[in-house]
């Protein structure tokens, strides 16, 4: 159901136009968890900041931080994100308030999925 949702979110990125109000609603603090394309589960934060028509993203998992770039809106985040040597890609809808979705790292074959839950 949530590969089915985030293939219906991606037309809204041909008509993204940003604003303030779509900004608020996906920015704040979550609590994250998720289960890599390794099948290995984990756990941590994720902080969503407006930076214009963009947002800064920033993971802490295990004590590593993931910094990205998101775009969206009240529905969607598309977040290009990297640690390191390591670059990936990550897509979640808003579903009543819980963004959930997939991820996966730059050269990647599987998908990882997360959750994130406004703290």
């Amino acid at each position: 159901m949530i590969k089915k949702r985030l293939l219906l979110a991606l037309p809204i990125l041909a008509a993204l136009a940003g604003g303030a109000a779509a900004q608020k609603s996906v920015t704040g603090s979550y609590n994250v968890e998720g289960r890599g394309p390794d099948g290995a589960s984990y756990r941590g934060t994720v902080e969503v900041v407006p930076t214009g028509d963009t947002f800064r993203v920033t993971w802490l998992i295990d004590g590593q931080r993931y910094l990205g770039t998101g775009i969206g809106d009240e529905s969607f985040i598309s977040v290009s994100y990297r640690s390191g040597n390591d670059t990936g890609l990550a897509l979640l809808v808003n579903e009543n308030g819980v963004w959930s979705g997939i991820w996966t790292y730059a050269g990647g074959t599987k998908l990882g999925q997360e959750r994130w839950t406004r703290r």
